[in-house]
């Protein structure tokens, strides 16, 4: 009887303050039913406040109109986006079939919701006689003016009825699809495993990988091993496996999910996202969608765009052909000269070459590069960078035991920020890695300074039952490259959410996250942290003397591999008419002249390519080579006071991390570097341009 009498007077967790540790989202309270009802609550209220903003009889100021309209959070705290921002991190890293459901019927409605905002032609009324006409305002107040007045304008605020119906329908339809692509993927991705009992098909895997691989077969009731399409299940395998056949079908497996005949095929979600994108930008005034996209980049134009693609191709493609050249002669070599390596070869032969060059591999690395090693080795580089410390807070709720969660503190003691790690592979978890938050920063009208709540997400190599987690060298970077993302949301100092950390200029974003992958190959940084996990002696330092003079082996091969991926992007989004095309053959033309191996007939990137598919880099992939120049250039001023100086770290943190998006990204940078960026940086670090020796 107590238990249905505490029932009905359960509170939605949402609904209530949160009382925990820093205003910690309360995971250990919420339940799956909480979410819909907070939506729309949510949405009731934001509807209730946009009554008043538009009904408010005062003249449309800037405080009366534009704070509220961005980030009011007078009164009580924005409920809609604190319960969207805990779903949709959630079916990201921690989904099932229920919350997929939910997601499928929420987002039409949130849809809607979000046209109903930016398509209010009273509330536009206001917002442009703002514009117009204001008060003095600081750099900050114009750049959040400037990017509310264009929000609504790029949203499609000056449209005619005819037209905000047309974008409403386009919109609602692009939702669904990016939602549906995304819930396809994870369901093709974790569909696929490859049981082995017989153990003489696993010859060359390492111990790591074969540990791994019971351990998943174990979890999932059977004899033997299991290997997934995980990346610290599959690369193992494509690199080790000396069995040629069971490459391929990893291989195929990987590279042809969602393109089979099922319900989770992507091809024509794909198209047809493609096409959505290209009406919805010449509905507003655009030639292409990529012209939609660029007015808001760094780069500015699809012409500047593929200026610095085309100037990789050049610089790096004749290094490229060599090093494929090589690893093709290290095969015959062994194999035999009428032997013909296939993709699936590659990561297996380039292995074998980089042995006999360097006498290095991934594996002689891991048993130094133990998790929590390297957690206290990423923690101290941000402490002897910027000063701050990390203290992990078990108090702090968190939403699956992989996970765990900080407090950081400022070099002067204060409390910064919330730091969340969420480490490995699992059903519910999309492939790959990234950075978000549950909470961003800002100033409250009070004066008070909200520290955000930041959250990396990632798939590196899970513990067994013989050893703990032993990483990669190249999952060390990927740790590196998201606690980048990470640093600019907790060092975030700014008056409004919307310009805080880092929502910046998506080819801005990705510097402080390159930036930190610098460190991974600096001895200095290496020797405070990777200690052999059974006997705690220090990485040799003839290892690192390796891992240095390796640094650039396939470094063109990974590049035109980027490029790739950033030309096929264009040539999707810079198409003016309709896209008719069979995806697959389009591809393969799109990024031929990237191309330094054969491509296969039937395998397909597209219907896997989040980033552009239902990740927002639409047109915007090219911002990881544009960000590479960025941290290339940044990172040599490092170089030359010393990589752990902390003026220079201060610099960095003053006129970049902290700034989020307040000022223009080359204004911050500048600032920072006192010249504009050259690719020189990046060219003398992978070796394509030589360092003159004075």
């Amino acid at each position: 009887m107590n238990g249905q009498m505490e029932e009905r007077q359960r509170i939605n967790p949402f609904f209530e303050p949160y009382n925990t540790t820093h205003d910690t989202v309360p995971f250990d309270k919420i339940r799956l039913e909480d979410f819909e009802e907070a939506f729309m609550e949510g949405i009731r209220r934001d509807d209730e406040q946009i009554e008043k903003t538009i009904n408010n009889p005062d003249k449309p100021t800037f405080d009366n109109t534009i704070i509220n309209v961005d980030d009011d959070k007078d009164g009580y705290y924005d409920l809609l986006s604190r319960v969207s921002t805990v779903f949709s991190n959630l079916l990201s890293a921690e989904t099932n079939d229920e919350m997929d459901a939910l997601a499928q019927k929420l987002q039409p409605i949130l849809t809607k919701h979000a046209n109903d905002v930016r398509l209010n032609k009273r509330l536009f009324e206001r917002i442009k006689a703002v514009h117009a006409h204001h008060r003095k305002l600081t750099p900050e107040e114009k750049k959040l003016l400037d990017n509310c007045y264009e929000g609504f304008v790029r949203s499609g605020a000056l449209l005619d009825d005819d037209g905000k119906e047309k974008l409403r329908k386009l919109t609602e339809e692009a939702g669904m699809l990016s939602l549906q692509f995304s819930q396809n993927l994870l369901k093709e991705n974790k569909a696929f495993t490859l049981h082995i009992t017989d153990e003489g098909q696993l010859a060359g895997l390492p111990d790591t990988a074969l540990e791994a691989a019971a351990v998943a077969a174990k979890e999932r009731g059977l004899e033997g091993w299991v290997f997934t399409l995980d990346y610290p299940s599959y690369s193992p395998f494509m690199t080790h496996a000396d069995n040629r056949e069971l490459r391929k079908r990893m291989y195929m497996a990987r590279n042809t999910v969602c393109t089979h005949d099922n319900t989770e095929n992507n091809i024509d979600i794909c198209k047809r996202l493609i096409n959505i994108r290209r009406e919805t930008a010449q509905l507003l005034g655009y030639r292409t969608y990529a012209e939609y996209v660029l007015k808001r980049r760094m780069a500015g134009n699809a012409r500047n765009v593929y200026k610095l693609l085309d100037d990789l191709i050049e610089a790096y493609k004749p290094t490229a052909v060599k090093e494929v050249e090589a690893v093709e002669k290290m095969a015959k070599k062994m194999e035999g000269s009428d032997f013909k390596v296939e993709p699936w070869d590659f990561s297996y032969y380039s292995h074998k070459l980089q042995l006999k060059k360097f006498n290095l591999d991934a594996e002689m690395l891991r048993p130094y590069f133990e998790l929590s090693n390297v957690i206290k080795g990423v923690f101290g580089l941000a402490n002897r960078l910027y000063g701050i410390t990390f203290k992990e807070n078990k108090d702090i709720p968190v939403y699956h035991p992989d996970v765990k969660a900080y407090e950081v503190f400022d070099n002067d003691g204060s409390y910064l920020a919330v730091f969340y790690a969420d480490f490995h592979p699992r059903k519910g978890k999309q492939g790959g890695a990234w950075m978000t938050e549950y909470q961003g920063q800002w100033i409250d009208r009070k004066g008070v300074n909200v520290r955000p709540h930041v959250s990396v997400v990632m798939n590196l190599t899970k513990p067994t039952e013989e050893k703990p987690a032993l990483l990669t060298l190249g999952e060390v970077e990927t740790f590196l490259h998201e606690f980048g993302h990470a640093l600019h949301g907790m060092f975030a100092n700014t008056r409004f959410e919307s310009l805080s950390g880092t929502n910046v200029w998506w080819d801005f974003v990705e510097l402080p996250s390159q930036f930190m992958e610098n460190f991974a190959v600096e001895k200095e940084f290496l020797s405070t942290f990777a200690f052999h996990y059974k006997t705690g002696e220090p990485l040799p330092d003839e290892l690192i003397s390796r891992i240095i003079k390796s640094r650039n082996y396939l470094a063109a091969y990974s590049c035109l591999r980027q490029v790739s991926f950033g030309l096929l992007d264009m040539a999707y989004y810079t198409k003016k008419e309709e896209f008719t095309d069979d995806i697959i053959p389009f591809e393969k033309k799109a990024w031929e002249k990237a191309m330094v191996t054969p491509q296969l007939p039937d395998t397909c990137m597209t219907v896997q390519f989040s980033h552009i598919m239902a990740g927002g880099y639409a047109a915007g992939y090219y911002s990881y080579k544009w960000a590479e120049v960025l941290d290339a250039d940044a990172f040599s001023v490092f170089k030359k006071h010393g990589i752990f100086n902390p003026d220079t770290a201060r610099k960095f943190r003053d006129c970049i991390l902290s700034k989020g998006g307040t000022e223009h990204p080359m204004t911050l940078y500048k600032r920072f570097k006192g010249s504009e960026p050259t690719i020189d940086a990046l060219l003398k670090r992978n070796g394509i341009k030589k360092v003159s020796k004075k």
